[in-house]
Order: C-alpha cells, then structure tokens, then sequence
C-alpha cells in the first residue's frame, strides 16, 4: 500500500523548519511532498536546499486548504493520500495502525488519527481531537472537545471507531475514493471543507475511522487565528453550505433554526465587544443567500443522503444542560 504523505504550506518557512524532520523521520516507507499554495516567503528555496529529496508541488495561485489540495494531488500517485497541516508532529510508528486499517477493512475510506494539543499535550488539540460528528443543525463536535471546552487524555479515546468526519488537520483517504468525490469543494476556500468531504463519502457508503493507537500532535490555527474575523466568517458560512448539501430531510427546517443560533452568536459576539466577529456572522449568512441556488444544485445531485446526528442539538446541550464532555451527551 503506497502512502502519499502531502504538506501543504503556505509562507510556512518556519513551520516546515520545526514539524518537516518529525515527519522525515517517523515516515518510513511514504512518500513525502511539500505542496506551496504560492508562498512569497524562503519556503521554495527552504526546501529545495534543504530537503533536495522532498518531492515539490509548486501551485500558481493560492486557492487555499481546497483548491490546494485539489490541484496538488494531480501530480501525486498513491493508494492512500495523507492530507497533513504543516503544523504537526508526528510520532513513531504513527502510520503503522492507520495502514493496517485500510489494508483490513475495505470498506473504511477515510482515517484520522488521535490529535493532541502540541503546547500542551496532555490535552486534545481543538482541531479533530479524537473524531468529529455533527448536530441536526450543522454544528460539528468532538470526541475530547465540544465547543471550546477541551478534554484532557487518560487515554479514554484510545481505541478505534466510526466517526462522521475525520479533520483536515491530518486526513488520510483512499486515493480512488477522492476522486470519485471530485476532491474537496474549492468554493470554501477554507474550513468546513473536510466535512463537507466526509459527509459526501457517507452519503455514498464509505466508512470513516478514528485510529487512537496512532498520534500526533498539532498546534493549530497557525495560519488563520481563532481571532480572525474573516475565519468566524468562513466556519458559519461553510458551516451552512455543508448542511444544506448534504443533509436528508426537510432542510429549510434546519436552515431556519440556525438562522436563530446564529443569530444568538451574533449577538453573544457583541455583548463580548467583539463587533466585528458579530458582522462575520451577518455576512456568512448574506454570501450563503447569495450562494444558494448553486448550493441547491450540489444538494440535487447528491442522490443518497443518509442520516447524519445522534445528537439534536450540540448548542442545547453544551449551553443549557452544561454537558461539556462527550460521554455526558
């Protein structure tokens, strides 16, 4: 089985300076790329004189997480892609069990590994922890981290189950089957694209596994910081594009509702004086208006769509019941 380990950087010199060797030396056996999402930093000239042996994929523009990976992954041949942030290191013997995986369940097309938090690695890292799902309306959650509350590891995730998503942060995915997906959808740029991904892979059949014998540890949001304005504008507004696509039932229903959560971020944004995530909001909701007869055309065209929550509402539960770990939902 051939794994294609692919990094994609973006003026991540530094980044690649730190994570790249950890995951030189604990990849035997992978083929290893860095794909440059049209860096103006040293990166290009980083790797070349200092990884000569690391395969390059220079891309012409940056169409960030998805278009990169998308146009990346054209000049790269294996059974197994690895989709890995550049902010991540890798541990021995990490891709052992996730190979053994895919070499005994055909039917598992999608693997994410165990993610701890690297500054503090005792706890899960936001970003995956150890598996995502989603609520009737659209929210994702964790396995180790609901919202912003993060669990610490005692080893309570170390075994190996169905998930609904598997994070982008580090996504492992059978080769054929990203094709047959048509890759990532290049519309979101970036955030929300991985469950959107998965969720088109459930849709069709495919099974989609956390591993927690294999682990990482990720610093996250070193490219885009949770107090951007513009990634509150990305993660709501992808957030909608992905549950009217994909969800089965009445969606309007659902739409109408998050229409109120929303509504209640915004305002919560306010009341913390933060006016400009509160119009982040507005406005991921006005370009998904914008969006949606498009939108409608991709919900058309998926033809299966199976159900997708266990749990009604994350929101509820996390704000109201107080549930803050996922054992408790």
């Amino acid at each position: 089985m051939k794994i294609a380990i692919v990094i994609l950087n973006w003026n991540g010199q530094k980044l690649l300076q730190q994570f790249l060797p950890s995951v030189i030396q604990h990849s035997q056996g992978a083929d290893i790329y860095v794909a440059d999402n049209a860096s103006t930093d040293n990166s290009i000239a980083f790797v070349k004189t200092n990884y000569p042996n690391i395969a390059l994929i220079q891309n012409q523009t940056n169409g960030g997480y998805a278009k990169g990976y998308n146009d990346a992954l054209k000049h790269v041949k294996a059974d197994v892609y690895c989709l890995l942030n550049s902010d991540i290191e890798v541990t021995p013997n990490w891709l052992t069990p996730i190979i053994n995986t895919f070499k005994t369940e055909a039917n598992t097309s999608i693997i994410q590994p165990k993610i701890l938090d690297f500054n503090n690695k005792a706890y899960f890292e936001y970003a995956g922890a150890a598996g995502g799902f989603i609520d009737k309306y659209g929210y994702p959650y964790c396995r180790g981290r609901i919202f912003d509350t993060i669990e610490k590891d005692h080893g309570q995730y170390n075994d190996t189950t169905e998930i609904f998503w598997a994070t982008g942060a580090c996504l492992f995915i059978r080769s054929n089957v990203y094709q047959q997906l048509n890759g990532l959808d290049e519309y979101f740029f970036a955030h929300m694209e991985e469950i959107d991904l998965c969720w088109r892979a459930k849709n069709l059949g495919h099974t989609i596994k956390y591993v927690g014998q294999s682990t990482i540890y990720h610093v996250g949001g070193a490219t885009l910081k949770s107090t951007n304005p513009r990634k509150t504008f990305l993660n709501f507004r992808n957030s909608l594009i992905t549950l009217t696509k994909n969800a089965n039932g009445f969606v309007f229903g659902k739409i109408f509702v998050r229409l109120i959560l929303d509504g209640a971020a915004a305002i919560k944004f306010l009341l913390q004086l933060k006016p400009l995530h509160m119009l982040a909001i507005l406005k991921a909701h006005f370009s998904y208006y914008k969006q949606l007869p498009r939108v409608l055309k991709q919900r058309k065209a998926i033809k299966t769509k199976t159900k997708y929550y266990s749990t009604t509402s994350i929101v509820y539960d996390y704000f109201v019941c107080k549930k803050t770990e996922y054992r408790s939902l």
